[in-house]
């Protein structure tokens, strides 16, 4: 990412991340982890964690904050080690699962932490999975092969993308890379396109792709890569995601038009222990 890519979310990250969504009431509904972008705990992802709680998400919401104090370059580009933490992550969630069985588990991941998403899913153990992801922005490539993270998900995965994200996921990763360390526009501007000279898996229905639109707008995402973590985004278009148990064509639909929303929330689409 260039050097002014590097400035801007330095500039706002903060310090360690609280955790005010998280107490045993919340984990006995279920969890939700936040991953953050290259620039670790901020006022960015601490907005997406408030948006899923506003937006009616009753489980705990976890950021977690995966990355390195050498800065938001390294996190970038330090491959080996992002996949270890990514196998951390899976830890943290298999001992979740161990603890709270039949709980929902899903992942919202932001920019450089929507590659953290797919690697932890990834890395699950044989018998293990969560119920699903949602990328806010992702730094990953275009063509990165989602099939087996789709494979360890119960609803799929959910990409937001904006083709107004031009400066940090066009310019500033076709200068330093992606994630996964391609020299292109990510996903998070441009979406998924099924991988190359193969078949197009068929874990692939379960990939729901939501490209930014204007109305969008009203709600604090204004298209552009930051902007995607307002805390009135979030609660209008991500929570639903969260809430809602099983995601199809229909359900993307209800969200976009937000009929989703004059329906009332549906309490059934709630987690709710026996």
């Amino acid at each position: 990412m260039c050097m002014a890519a590097v400035l801007a979310v330095t500039m706002i990250a903060g310090c360690a991340p609280r955790q005010p969504y998280v107490n045993q009431a919340r984990l006995e509904r279920g969890l939700v982890i936040v991953l953050p972008g290259i620039e670790g705990g901020s006022v960015l992802n601490r907005a997406i964690c408030r948006g899923l709680d506003e937006g009616g998400v009753n489980t705990a919401i976890e950021l977690y904050d995966w990355t390195s104090r050498l800065g938001p370059l390294y996190n970038l580009r330090a491959k080996r080690r992002n996949r270890r933490v990514a196998g951390e992550i899976a830890d943290r969630i298999v001992r979740y699962q161990a603890e709270y069985p039949d709980r929902p588990v899903l992942l919202v991941g932001q920019s450089g932490g929507g590659a953290m998403a797919v690697w932890a899913i990834e890395a699950l153990p044989p018998g293990s999975e969560v119920d699903g992801a949602v990328l806010l922005s992702a730094s990953l490539s275009p063509r990165y092969n989602l099939d087996e993270a789709l494979s360890n998900t119960r609803r799929g995965i959910v990409n937001f993308h904006s083709r107004r994200d031009w400066f940090l996921l066009g310019v500033g990763t076709t200068l330093a890379g992606t994630m996964d360390g391609e020299h292109a526009s990510s996903a998070g501007r441009t979406g998924f396109v099924p991988p190359k000279d193969i078949p197009v898996p068929d874990n692939y229905t379960w990939l729901f792709q939501i490209p930014w639109r204007e109305e969008m707008a009203e709600t604090g995402h204004v298209g552009g890569h930051l902007s995607a973590s307002a805390a009135g985004f979030i609660s209008t278009y991500v929570a639903p995601f969260v809430i809602t148990r099983q995601w199809n064509r229909q359900l993307v639909h209800g969200v976009i038009s937000r009929e989703w929303f004059k329906a009332g929330q549906p309490g059934g689409n709630y987690y709710r222990p026996e």
